[in-house]
């Protein structure tokens, strides 16, 4: 490993202009942005796409993909890579330095991931690529305080194909101590409902794993690009964390920028805990029970997730068509005590539906979603609720009396209008339509979820 010195020290460039320049400030700014709401993800994500504008703008964004790290003990190094946007560039630029410094400390970069690059024809070294750009220098201080111990790859993209920088990013991909954090921001000065809408294009796409942004969708068009062909790939599951732009954050909407945060998740924890589910329902039918030892042997890391209490939801589909629904968002035990109860009941006793039979089982798909603490909001009229709701990202719970009803994150997509989506799961809790008791509580939450093939 090579020792820092003042001559390979890659110090702050924007502190004072997009971030605070005294750490006291700093760490409190970065501290409170990441308290702000509960964690938006259940599983610790693998990757990372998030914005890199000025926190007074992106930082409540960038916060929400931060967030999901705070409880996370095994990453011990981060790819971090950003678009290039001051100095011309062709391939994909290491810094020449060995350490990158901010006002909250230094952090060292792995000398042994940067020396493995460099023998790849797409990477270049260039300090001066790296001396004033901030899109990869602003996450520092986010990774400063939610990591405890961790080295850094940071990589620069110019004018490189999506599969060299896939190629890139597949030499260093590593295993769960890995973590890979995309830098970009989404369109660029628009007014605010066009903004809105290309963004949410731009976003359906991105969670569709699907075809290469163009830059005037993200700067980071290159990053992302490389990104989302590996997680192709290795079959990463997204999750949308939030999606606003600067005229949510800094109240000017006249020309705006887009920002989005998402997080994927490697597939494996889904795909294990999908065959626990089948296999709670097969033991009806077979008299034995799901074998938990079977199940957690599978997994990559035992962090102690698996009997953490999780709320969940099982979903049964048949040709199409809904077979039954069962879970709780606030969980009764460990999670999969929830998955193997909620499995049983969605296959044999939600009301809706008569008795999965043995033969109906092989033509069953089942989904699992998982699903954070439920977080109460001030919603004294419906308007205010629709308000603080994000669509497509927020599951939605109401009580009122012993009435309550729940909708899963992925109803979103099912209705015409927010308004329609929140009239219809009042109608769900047996309550008027177009009612709003003064007793009535709105919660929300975020979901991952997993679906049989």
């Amino acid at each position: 490993m090579l020792h820092a010195t003042p001559s390979n020290v890659r110090p702050a460039a924007v502190a004072g202009a997009f971030y605070p320049d005294a750490s006291d400030t700093l760490r409190a700014a970065v501290d409170q942005l990441i308290a702000a709401e509960p964690a938006q993800l259940v599983l610790p994500p693998k990757a990372l796409i998030v914005p890199h504008a000025g926190y007074r703008y992106s930082g409540p964004i960038a916060a929400a993909a931060y967030r999901t790290l705070r409880h996370v003990d095994a990453i011990r190094r981060v790819v971090l890579i950003g678009p290039a946007h001051r100095v011309a560039l062709r391939g994909i630029a290491l810094p020449g330095a060995d350490v990158f410094a901010t006002p909250l400390g230094r952090v060292q970069l792995d000398a042994d991931a940067v020396a493995d690059l460099r023998s790849l024809p797409t990477v270049v070294v260039s300090a001066l690529a790296h001396e004033e750009e901030h899109s990869l220098e602003v996450q520092l201080p986010f990774l400063q305080r939610t990591l405890r111990d961790f080295t850094l790859v940071p990589l620069l993209v110019g004018r490189a194909s999506p599969a060299e920088v896939a190629q890139v990013l597949e030499q260093i991909w590593g295993d769960e101590r890995t973590l890979v954090v995309a830098s970009s921001d989404l369109s660029h000065y628009l007014p605010y409902s066009d903004a809105q809408a290309i963004d949410a294009r731009t976003i359906d796409r991105v969670m569709q794993l699907g075809n290469e942004l163009g830059f005037d969708e993200a700067c980071g068009a290159g990053p992302i690009n490389g990104l989302l062909r590996l997680a192709r790939a290795k079959g990463l599951v997204p999750t949308l964390l939030d999606l606003r732009n600067s005229g949510d954050t800094s109240g000017d909407r006249g020309r705006v920028v887009g920002y989005a945060a998402v997080a994927f998740s490697d597939p494996r924890a889904g795909q294990v805990l999908l065959a626990y589910a089948r296999h709670a329902i097969e033991s009806e039918f077979a008299a034995r029970d799901a074998v938990t030892d079977a199940v957690t042997s599978t997994m990559t890391t035992d962090d102690g997730w698996l009997q953490r209490p999780i709320g969940c939801f099982v979903t049964l589909c048949r040709n199409g068509n809904l077979r039954g629904c069962v879970g709780a968002i606030e969980p009764e035990g460990p999670l999969l005590e929830e998955i193997r109860r909620n499995a049983r009941a969605a296959a044999f006793r939600d009301p809706r539906f008569a008795p999965l039979t043995q033969a109906e089982l092989p033509g069953v798909r089942i989904e699992l979603s998982l699903l954070t603490a439920p977080e109460p909001i001030d919603a004294p009229t419906e308007e205010a609720a629709l308000a603080a709701l994000r669509v497509g990202i927020d599951g939605v719970a109401l009580r009122a009396g012993d009435r309550h009803a729940t909708f899963l994150p992925q109803v979103w997509s099912q209705v015409a209008t927010p308004r329609d989506f929140m009239r219809q799961l009042k109608t769900k809790a047996g309550l008027p339509a177009d009612s709003w008791p003064a007793d009535l509580r709105v919660m929300r939450y975020r979901a991952q979820s997993w679906s049989e093939s």
